[in-house]
């Protein structure tokens, strides 16, 4: 007996890659989570990442069509490359859509931005749905949001909507680009927190790479961590509070890692949120907070999927 057909979500990260196996539905049917590899450079990650696609894919699903692939990565995708995406050397340049149709070929393949796939998922199934507008904050790796509007993310005229990284800290850096002034990304991310904690003093035990976590952990006992962590967390307050007078949303919903340091984030940006927005939104951590971009790939991989003529539920006589 032939499998039905299955959809592939698959999740570039910088640190990790995540794929599942899910049926026409978006019911999960098998999961892994491995490394990025992101030290061996692009195309070993997107190798390696391949790979465990493949695997997940025979080992879940065997013997069955491959309908639709969705993809999602840090950085925006195109067809010949992935623009602003700085965390794995040579990324930038990589034919990421290319690769993408080569690997998987007869599938469709859809590809998204991670903060954007993730505000989808948010958005259909968690704690944005019925929320218009909506903004989702991702607090990981790097720093980005995504405004939601009837349930759709907004793109931008470049895919770029939401790119808060990028933001201009003071008024000295009007006029300067990004390659000539500290970025908020620079300041504000889970790879900068480190950074600037090790610069403190701060190593982890064992000799291992800081993350947040550990600076987060560590700043409990530590008044100068403690008063890093609160600079990071007003600097974070301030442009979080502009996107919510500028937009107006329901409710927005803080995912990535750093959501797991939710009572140490959230109370100032609660109150920075209610003493300055004339109308302040709910404030609420994501219900996929670990996940939502590989939620948000299986999503656009379920409505391509849907969109092939090939694999409609034929209508009634």
């Amino acid at each position: 007996m032939n499998h039905p057909p299955v959809v592939l979500g698959l999740d570039f990260g910088g640190t990790k890659i995540a794929a599942a196996v899910c049926d026409l539905a978006g019911n999960r049917l098998g999961s892994t989570v491995v490394d990025s590899l992101a030290t061996d450079g692009a195309r070993a990650s997107f190798d390696h990442g391949v790979k465990t696609a493949r695997g997940l894919f025979a080992d879940t699903a065997p013997g069955a069509a491959l309908a639709a692939v969705g993809v999602s990565t840090f950085g925006i995708p195109f067809d010949d490359r992935v623009d602003l995406a700085p965390a794995i050397s040579g990324w930038e340049s990589f034919p990421l859509g290319r690769e993408l149709r080569a690997a998987f070929p007869g599938a469709i393949i859809q590809v998204a931005t991670d903060a954007k796939a993730a505000a989808l998922a948010e958005a259909r199934w968690g704690s944005l749905a019925g929320c218009n507008p909506a903004v989702y904050l991702n607090l990981g790796t790097g720093l980005a949001a995504a405004i939601v509007v009837a349930g759709q993310v907004v793109s931008g005229s470049h895919g770029a909507a939401g790119e808060i990284g990028y933001n201009l800290r003071t008024p000295l850096d009007v006029g300067l680009g990004p390659g000539h002034r500290v970025t908020l990304e620079d300041v504000v991310s889970g790879q900068a927190l480190p950074k600037r904690a090790a610069a403190l003093g701060l190593v982890s035990i064992g000799g291992g790479q800081l993350t947040a976590a550990d600076v987060f952990q560590a700043g409990q006992g530590d008044p100068a961590l403690d008063d890093l962590i609160s600079a990071f967390v007003t600097e974070l307050a301030f442009h979080l509070t502009n996107i919510a007078i500028l937009v107006d949303p329901v409710r927005i919903a803080v995912g990535g890692g750093m959501a797991r340091s939710a009572d140490r984030i959230m109370p100032t940006l609660t109150q920075a949120l209610r003493a300055a927005v004339p109308f302040p939104p709910e404030l609420v951590i994501a219900d996929f907070p670990d996940d939502a971009p590989l939620l948000g790939a299986i999503a656009i991989a379920v409505d391509a999927a849907s969109r092939a003529p090939s694999l409609r539920t034929p209508e009634p006589a």
